[in-house]
C-alpha cells in the first residue's frame, strides 16, 4: 500500500467521511475535554453518531480518531475521573450499549496516544459493519484537503499497522498500531479474523473491524448481551516531520514501532529444553528410514518426511547447524560426516557451481531450474563451514563463487523468481502477489560475498557486496520477499558498515529491518487452533504467505545474532530492542512447530509433502496466525536444524561449574570474575526483560545462586525447581552470578 491522494485525486468518499467533513465544517462537534500531547493539542469531541479525539498541530493540520461509533446517535456521555497515566476516561451510552473509552498519553520521547474502547452490548449484538477510525485533516479541519503518503499497511494477519505521513499541511509522520491481541474475544464471538483489517483509502484510514460476510442468510454470531469486549486498542505514535529519504523513513518507522511495542502488555515466554530436542533430532535423523536416502553410495536427507528429492540447500541447512552443535558439545556427529561426504555430487564442473539437485534427480523435476535464493543459501552455509576451518566446504565454496557472481551480474543484481542455471533464461520472472521478483536475494548475496572477502581478503568480493546492497535501494517497504533473506540483508549491511565505516550501510540496515517487521505479527492470536501455540512476533515466511515457517524463523534468528554482534552503541535503540525481542520470542514460539508439542487433532489431515510422524523430532513447516490446522505443507526435515541453532545460541556451559546457563537473549560478553562468579552482558531492549535460567548438569544438585545487576540490585528467582532456577533480568546491562560450593 503506497498511495498518494490529493483533494482532486480522491476517487470517492464514504458516508462516514462526508459526515465528518460536514460536522467539522459546521463546527457542530461538542468538546468535552482537552489535553496536551507534547506540542499537540487534543480534544475529546462528540458528534451525531461518534465520539472523537482530535489531535492537532496548530496551523499544520491534524488527525481525527473515532473512539466510539453509535448508530442512531449518542444518548449520553459520562466523564469519569482519569486514573494515573490517563488523559481521559468516560463512557458513551447509545442504542447498542455502552462504550467505555480510555485515553493514555506519553510525550516524553515520541508522542504516543493510546485509545482503548470496550463495548458492553445491551442485547445480543450482530455487527454487520463498523467504519474505519482515523482521518487526516488539513489546517481547516477538512479531511478531503489533506495530502500525504501511506508507506505501509497491514499485510494479511500480520501486525495491524499503518505508517503514513501528512505532507500538506506539514503535520508529520504517523504510525497507527492496532493491538489485535486485545480483540481476541471479539474475533471468537463473531467468528471473524482481522485479515488486512488495518488500511483504507485516503482520507479514510485505520481499523475496519472484521464482520461476518453478509448474504441472504447472514451469520448469527453475536456479541453476547452484557459481556464487555474490547473492540479497539489503537496506539498512535506521531513525529513532527516527514522523512523524504528511504533510510530515514525506515529508521523512523523502527523508532515509532518500538514506541508502540513498549506500550503493549507482552505475553510471557516459557523455557524449553532445546538441548534435549537437538539430541532427539540428531538421533531421529540418524535412525529413521523416513529421514534419509542413499544415492551414489552416500547418505542424503529428504526435504520432508519420506518425501522429495535431496537437494543441496537441504543438506547444508542440516550440516551447518550440526557443525555448530558438535563444536558446542565437543563431540563429533557421525551423520554430519556422512552428509558432507556426499556434497561433491552436487558440484557440476562444467557449470562451475553446486547445483540444486543430484545428477539422478527424477524426470518430474527440471534439473536446471533454480529459485534465485536457492543458489546463494547453500553457498552461505558452505561459507560458514569454510570460515570455521572445514576444507571440503571451502573448496566447494571457492569453486562455486564465480558462478554466483556471474548470475548476479547477468540479472543486474535484481533476481527473478526462478531461472535456468544453464543459460539464465527466466522461468518465472515475478510473483503474482506483488509483481516483483526475489527482491531481497541481494542481501543474501551480499552476505555470501562478505564471507568470501573474509576468507580471501579480496576487494573484489567487498565490491560485489556493495553493488548488491546499492541495487536494492529504493525498495522501501517492498523489499521483503522471504523473511530470512531480508534478515541476512540487514546483517550484510551491518557487516559492511563494520568493514567500511560508511554510515550509509548501517542506516540501510534499517530498511531491511523495517520490511522484516512490517511482515511480523506483533500480536498473540487465540483464534481457533491458535490457542494451542504461540505466534507473537512471528513473521510470515514470504511477502504473501498465509503462514509462519520454522526454517525462516530459525535462519532469521541466526542472521540477527550476526547483526547484533556486529552492531555497536550507534545502533538505533528501537532496532536493538525489536531484533532482540524477535529472537527471544522465537525461542518460545518455535517449540510449537514440533508435532509432539501440539494436540494430535490439530495436525493437518491433507499434507502437500510427505506425511506427519509425531514420533519424529522434526518440525512442521507451517503454523497459522488464524488457527488453521498445522503442517499442511509438511514436516520439514530441512528445518530440523532449528533445535541445534537454538541450543547452541541460548545454552552456555560454565567451566567447572555444576550447571549450564540458559538465556533468551544473546550473551554478548562473559568473564569469569572469581572461582565461583561470572559476569555476563546482555544487549537487548532498555525497557525489556530477559529470562536467565540456571540448569543443573546431569543429576548434580544446584548450588545456591546469587544474581545481581551491575548496580548491586539483587534479583530474586521467579521459579525454582530441582532441575533449574529461572530469573527475569534486565535485557540490557551487566549481571553478576555467584554461587556457593556445589551441594552433594
Amino acid at each position: 500500500m503506497s498511495t498518494i491522494r490529493s483533494r482532486k485525486q480522491i476517487g470517492g468518499l464514504s458516508p462516514w467521511a462526508l459526515s465528518l467533513q460536514n460536522e467539522l465544517a459546521a463546527k457542530a462537534l461538542a468538546v468535552h475535554a482537552a489535553f496536551a500531547l507534547g506540542d499537540l493539542a487534543c480534544e475529546v469531541s462528540e458528534g451525531r453518531d461518534s465520539l472523537w479525539v482530535m489531535v492537532r498541530r496548530p496551523g499544520c493540520g491534524g488527525l481525527a480518531l473515532r473512539l466510539a461509533f453509535a448508530p442512531g446517535g449518542i444518548h449520553r456521555l459520562h466523564r469519569k475521573r482519569p486514573r494515573p497515566g490517563e488523559a481521559f476516561r468516560g463512557w458513551v451510552d447509545s442504542a447498542v450499549g455502552r462504550h467505555t473509552v480510555v485515553l493514555r498519553t506519553d510525550g516524553l520521547d515520541l508522542h504516543r496516544l493510546r485509545a482503548t474502547v470496550e463495548l458492553t452490548p445491551r442485547a445480543p449484538l450482530l455487527v454487520p459493519f463498523m467504519p474505519r477510525d482515523i482521518y487526516p485533516l488539513d489546517a481547516d479541519d477538512d479531511p478531503t484537503g489533506a495530502t500525504g503518503l501511506v508507506e505501509a499497511g497491514q499485510r494479511g494477519l500480520n501486525s495491524g499497522l499503518l505508517y503514513f505521513h501528512l505532507d500538506q499541511p506539514a503535520f508529520g509522520s504517523v504510525l497507527y498500531f492496532q493491538n489485535l491481541t486485545a480483540m481476541n474475544a471479539y474475533y471468537r464471538a463473531t467468528e471473524t479474523k482481522p485479515d488486512g483489517a488495518v488500511g483504507g483509502e485516503w482520507p479514510e484510514l485505520g481499523y475496519l473491524p472484521p464482520t461476518p460476510p453478509q448474504s441472504g442468510t447472514p451469520p448469527t454470531h453475536a456479541l453476547p448481551q452484557g459481556e464487555t469486549v474490547t473492540i479497539s486498542d489503537a496506539i498512535i505514535v506521531i513525529r513532527d516531520s516527514t522523512p523524504p529519504e528511504e533510510r530515514d523513513s525506515a529508521r523512523r518507522f523502527i523508532q515509532m514501532l518500538g514506541a508502540a511495542y513498549t506500550a503493549l502488555d507482552l505475553p510471557p515466554v516459557e523455557y524449553h529444553d532445546w538441548v534435549d530436542r537437538a539430541e532427539r533430532t540428531i538421533a531421529d535423523l540418524a535412525a529413521s528410514p523416513k529421514a534419509t536416502i542413499r544415492h551414489y553410495g552416500h547418505r542424503y536427507a529428504h526435504p520432508y518426511t519420506d518425501a522429495e528429492y535431496p537437494d543441496s540447500m537441504v543438506q547444508l541447512a542440516l550440516i551447518a547447524p550440526m557443525h555448530d552443535f558438535a563444536h558446542w558439545r565437543r563431540q563429533p556427529i557421525a551423520l554430519q560426516a556422512d552428509f558432507e561426504a556426499g556434497l561433491e555430487k552436487f558440484f557440476d564442473p562444467e557449470l562451475g557451481s553446486i547445483r540444486r539437485y543430484l545428477p539422478n534427480v527424477g524426470a518430474d523435476k527440471d534439473a536446471d531450474a533454480v529459485d534465485s535464493w536457492y543458489l546463494y543459501h547453500p553457498l552461505m552455509n558452505l561459507g560458514r563451514l569454510a570460515i570455521a576451518g572445514n576444507q571440503r566446504a571451502r573448496s566447494l565454496f571457492e569453486r562455486s563463487i564465480d558462478f554466483g557472481i556471474k548470475a548476479a551480474r547477468h540479472f543486474k543484481y535484481k533476481w527473478p523468481i526462478q531461472y535456468k542455471v544453464t543459460d539464465f533464461s527466466v522461468i518465472t520472472e515475478i510473483a503474482g502477489a506483488d509483481g516483483r521478483g526475489q527482491t531481497d536475494v541481494g542481501g543474501m548475496y551480499a552476505w555470501v560475498m562478505l564471507q568470501a572477502y573474509e576468507l580471501t581478503g579480496s576487494e573484489r568480493y567487498l565490491h560485489e557486496a556493495q553493488v548488491a546492497i546499492a541495487a536494492a535501494e529504493g525498495m522501501r517497504f517492498n523489499l521483503n520477499y522471504q523473511a530470512n533473506l531480508t534478515a541476512w540483508g540487514a546483517a550484510a549491511c551491518m557487516r559492511l558498515w563494520r568493514i567500511t565505516n560508511v554510515d550509509r550501510y548501517r542506516l540501510q540496515s534499517y530498511v531491511y529491518l523495517a520490511s522484516f517487521f512490517h511482515n511480523s505479527a506483533i500480536w498473540e492470536s487465540e483464534i481457533a487452533q491458535a490457542v494451542h501455540y504461540r505466534n507473537f512476533l512471528g513473521v510470515t515466511c514470504l511477502q504473501d504467505a498465509p503462514y509462519m515457517a520454522v526454517y525462516e524463523c530459525f535462519d532469521s534468528f541466526a542472521a540477527f545474532e550476526c547483526y547484533l554482534r556486529d552492531s555497536g552503541p550507534e545502533l538505533e535503540p528501537a532496532a536493538r530492542m525489536l531484533v532482540s525481542e524477535y529472537c527471544k520470542y522465537a525461542l518460545d514460539r518455535a517449540w510449537f512447530y514440533y508435532p509432539d508439542a501440539l494436540p494430535g487433532e490439530m495436525l493437518a489431515d491433507t499434507i502437500r509433502n510427505g506425511h506427519i510422524d509425531r514420533a519424529l523430532s522434526f518440525p512442521l513447516e507451517d503454523l497459522y496466525v488464524d488457527g488453521q490446522k498445522a503442517g499442511q505443507v509438511g514436516q520439514e526435515i530441512y528445518g530440523a536444524g532449528a533445535a541445534l541453532v537454538f541450543a547452541t545460541r541460548a545454552f552456555h556451559t560454565v567451566h567447572s561449574a555444576p550447571f549450564w546457563l540458559f538465556c533468551d537473549h544473546f550473551i554478548m560478553t562473559s568473564e569469569r570474575t572469581g572461582e565461583r562468579a561470572i559476569s555476563i552482558r546482555l544487549d537487548g531492549g532498555e525497557t525489556c526483560t530477559a529470562m536467565l535460567a540456571v540448569i543443573r548438569e546431569g543429576r548434580r544438585r544446584l548450588p545456591k545462586m546469587t544474581v545481581v545487576t551491575a548496580g548491586g540490585d539483587v534479583i530474586r528467582a521467579r521459579k525454582t525447581m530441582a532441575e533449574r532456577v529461572e530469573y527475569h533480568v534486565p535485557a540490557n546491562g551487566r549481571l553478576i552470578l555467584s554461587w556457593d560450593e556445589a551441594r552433594r
